[in-house]
């Protein structure tokens, strides 16, 4: 696809939200950068979905760059109905996100305004299964080996901008307490655990505020490509997280043992 008629597309779809509200200024920013992402993360990938550095030369097909960043930049659509309708980004106390953009993109007409057609079906398919499964805590079994990597593709690209919006966005507004309560928790031993063990942190693992940030740091084990962990790491906003002062002594040591440990 061309990518400045999808951008026009999409911002003139776009036009009918309020880009004064906050959250959808943050999710129109996310989504860009997203695509850019994808598309840098992607060009070090094959079709099988290993890195191009892993695939002998008669079998490194790379992934399609420019069709990994439109997938990138329409990955979250379904948040600006979620806010319109809903007002919150919370997915438990509205919809699913991912699943609401996904089935948004299957309508005709919204096809056509974006300019979708111009997709194969397949790869529309490859579209509605990345997004799909970009925010779930595992992807969908039984994927093909393309279908995996772009969602892989898609996954990394959403995390390593993630961790952006946690360091822009005061930590009281995204965990909705109090400065002096994030302060003073202590993390849970479910959640230590995870960071252990290096594995995501599942909801309702969580115990205390401070745990959410210990579960956000954590969304790095979950990176698939090693180009998206160098970006991670070059972008320094893991380490802004981690560089949390709490005024709990126990959270102050355990925060100072995962700073040492994060990108072992």
């Amino acid at each position: 696809m061309d990518k400045n008629q999808l951008i026009k597309a999409y911002r003139e779809y776009l036009s009918a939200y309020n880009p004064q509200d906050p959250k959808i200024r943050l999710k129109i920013d996310h989504s860009f950068r997203v695509a850019d992402l994808s598309e840098r993360i992607a060009g070090t990938v094959g079709a099988s979905g290993s890195t191009l550095s892993q695939l002998t030369a008669d079998t490194c097909t790379p992934i399609d760059s420019t069709f990994a960043w439109t997938i990138g930049l329409l990955h979250d659509i379904g948040r600006f109905e979620q806010v319109r309708q809903y007002g919150t980004f919370v997915d438990a106390d509205s919809v699913d996100h991912a699943e609401l953009g996904a089935d948004l993109l299957l309508h005709e007409d919204l096809r056509k305004r974006l300019g979708l057609d111009a997709l194969t079906e397949h790869e529309r398919h490859l579209m509605d299964v990345a997004i799909r499964n970009h925010s779930a805590y595992r992807i969908a079994e039984g994927l093909t080996a393309e279908e995996r990597a772009y969602c892989n593709i898609l996954r990394d690209a959403d995390k390593v901008d993630i961790f952006r919006v946690l360091c822009d966005t005061p930590p009281e507004e995204i965990y909705d307490v109090s400065s002096e309560e994030l302060r003073s928790a202590e993390v849970s031993p479910a959640v230590k655990q995870c960071f252990l063990d290096r594995t995501a942190v599942l909801r309702e693992k969580r115990r205390t505020s401070i745990d959410k940030i210990v579960g956000h740091v954590c969304l790095t084990f979950e990176l698939v490509y090693p180009a998206s962990r160098q970006i991670a790491m070059a972008q320094g906003y893991v380490n802004r997280l981690l560089a949390f002062e709490s005024a709990n002594a126990e959270t102050a040591r355990w925060f100072a043992y995962m700073r040492e440990h994060v990108w072992d």
